[in-house]
């Protein structure tokens, strides 16, 4: 049997483990590969009730959620309690989302799961309780090191069915985009891209399509020189090191139809220039997957919603696509270690 998925609780406050009862009561209409909860069980079991659903559970070890994972939702208990209420995070909040995180990546590292599912957090709740890393993708780094003992670089891609996006610089104002941009940024995240498109979602040449920083990819130089000293001489060396990359392109006629044909993925240099056009077309199913880590973690593609936690409305859609895809990839991933073995 295989083993489960591991599946954080994410902000205790937020839709985290309503999509997460929604995702189990379509196990067997979807086909859903088995999952365990990371939780405070006494809070799921409350949760549960204040919602009004029938959702069975069973306090396991993640060796036994598979078994359990058909007739009712399979909890790991975390060890730290939550009080926190729907739309309402508190004390408990941050503590138990990073525990859940740590344990998720223990159990990948030692073999208990074959991969990470993370539900959303909510970063200002974090930083209120003295976390110290900018986000969750470089916490999964900081704990890869500390737990698995490989030194990773993470990087960000959005995945759908449609469109697959990166963004080269993340979570920056974009006065410091430029500041943080450099040759080898790029370089980097290129080959972390092209690597993991080619293990783990068996794309035997990945097609790379590089947005240009400024309108147009600078014009020539007429609209800014970036294009010409930062991201044209990094194309340069993806393709000497024999990576298939285009670019700078102009960002502005990347996403249409025709143009998504001809690439895998576009390395866009900032935030808002990967995440409107994937967040446009694939608003309600995108998936954030981490590229470069030693397991297979994906994510939803949106937030918390405190407003609409604990009212059973929302759309487990995106969560969904996550599983399954963390399942897809994880499976290649051993189809690779066997062949290699």
């Amino acid at each position: 049997m295989a083993k489960p998925l591991a599946l954080t609780i994410g902000e205790p406050a937020g839709i985290g483990p309503d999509i997460a009862f929604a995702a189990w009561l379509r196990r067997r209409e979807l086909d859903l590969p088995a999952f365990y909860l990371l939780a405070d069980p006494t809070f799921v079991l409350r949760r549960i009730g204040d919602m009004g659903l029938r959702v069975p559970t069973a306090v396991v070890t993640p060796s036994q959620a598979p078994t359990s994972f058909e007739r009712s939702l399979p909890l790991v208990d975390i060890a730290t309690g939550i009080t926190a209420q729907p739309g309402q995070p508190d004390a408990s909040s941050a503590p138990a989302a990073l525990t859940a995180i740590r344990r998720a990546v223990s159990d990948v590292c030692s073999g208990a799961a074959r991969a990470i599912v993370t539900n959303p957090v909510a970063k200002s709740v974090l930083y209120r309780s003295g976390f110290a890393e900018p986000g969750h993708t470089e916490y999964l780094a900081t704990l890869s090191k500390e737990l698995c003992g490989v030194t990773a670089r993470p990087v960000m891609m959005l995945w759908s069915p449609e469109l697959a996006v990166v963004p080269v610089t993340i979570h920056l104002p974009l006065r410091e985009v430029i500041a943080n941009l450099s040759v080898d940024l790029i370089v980097e995240t290129g080959r972390t891209v092209a690597r993991e498109l080619r293990g783990r979602f068996g794309i035997r040449c990945p097609r790379l399509a590089i947005a240009g920083l400024n309108p147009h990819a600078g014009e020539a130089g007429t609209m800014g020189d970036e294009d010409l000293t930062t991201v044209e001489p990094a194309v340069k060396r993806l393709l000497a090191e024999g990576i298939e990359a285009r670019g700078p392109l102009p960002a502005d006629s990347l996403f249409h139809s025709a143009a998504r044909a001809s690439y895998d993925v576009v390395l866009a240099m900032y935030h808002d220039q990967a995440l409107i056009p994937i967040k446009t077309l694939a608003f309600d199913h995108a998936v954030n997957v981490t590229l470069g880590l030693p397991f297979v973690r994906t994510s939803p593609d949106h937030g918390t919603a405190f407003d609409i936690a604990g009212k059973g409305t929302a759309d487990p859609t995106s969560l969904i696509a996550a599983i399954r895809l963390a399942a897809r990839l994880s499976a290649t991933q051993l189809d690779a270690a066997a062949r290699s073995a």
